[in-house]
């Protein structure tokens, strides 16, 4: 779902070349790897990458409502309020995930899925991609199904409040004012 990007004879000479990459650091969330690369006049130089797998965010939205999730962040040492979202499986499509997250964080269910858009959280640093969804039409089972190491708190939150909050307070994830943005234009505002 990641664009392709087309190039002319003036962006060849913006290509770098991977030389070579070794890992310096492996964890259960990302890779740290070193990468020697080239640069279009042949002159070399070392760039650190994360590697992580993809994850997707889920706006859901219900009349004048988006259905969001309160979290713990360890980097940020707060509490966050989200679109819900996670971390895509093995082999699994993005709408497949955005789908599984959607119920596993909520309980609840889409009926109607749209793809807003794909985008990499920092191409500078990392190589992964965020994949966004709309869910509309939702239907409550009342069930989440969290993983063990994931407590989380849903809850309704009027469409209003969230556009002025968004970048302040509980809402301090840069990347929920990009899935806002993306619905925004989706809907059209």
């Amino acid at each position: 779902m990641t664009g392709v990007f087309e190039m002319d004879k003036n962006d060849e000479s913006l290509v770098w070349k991977e030389e070579c990459k070794r890992t310096l650091l492996k964890t259960v969330v990302f890779t740290v790897t070193e990468r020697t690369n080239v640069a279009p006049d042949g002159s070399k130089g070392k760039y650190i990458v994360n590697e992580a797998k993809d994850w997707v965010i889920v706006v859901p939205c219900d009349k004048n409502k988006f259905l969001m999730v309160k979290q713990w962040r360890h980097g940020e040492k707060s509490l966050s309020i989200e679109f819900p979202g996670g971390v895509i499986d093995e082999g699994e499509a993005p709408e497949v995930a955005a789908s599984r997250e959607l119920k596993e964080e909520t309980g609840c269910v889409a009926h109607k899925m749209t793809f807003l858009g794909s985008m990499n959280p920092n191409p500078a640093l990392f190589e992964n991609h965020v994949h966004i969804f709309c869910a509309e039409d939702l239907a409550f089972t009342g069930k989440q199904n969290l993983d063990d190491d994931e407590y989380v708190h849903y809850m309704e939150i009027d469409m209003d409040e969230v556009r002025k909050n968004m970048g302040h307070g509980e809402y301090c994830h840069a990347l929920m004012g990009t899935a806002l943005a993306l619905y925004e234009n989706y809907c059209g505002k």
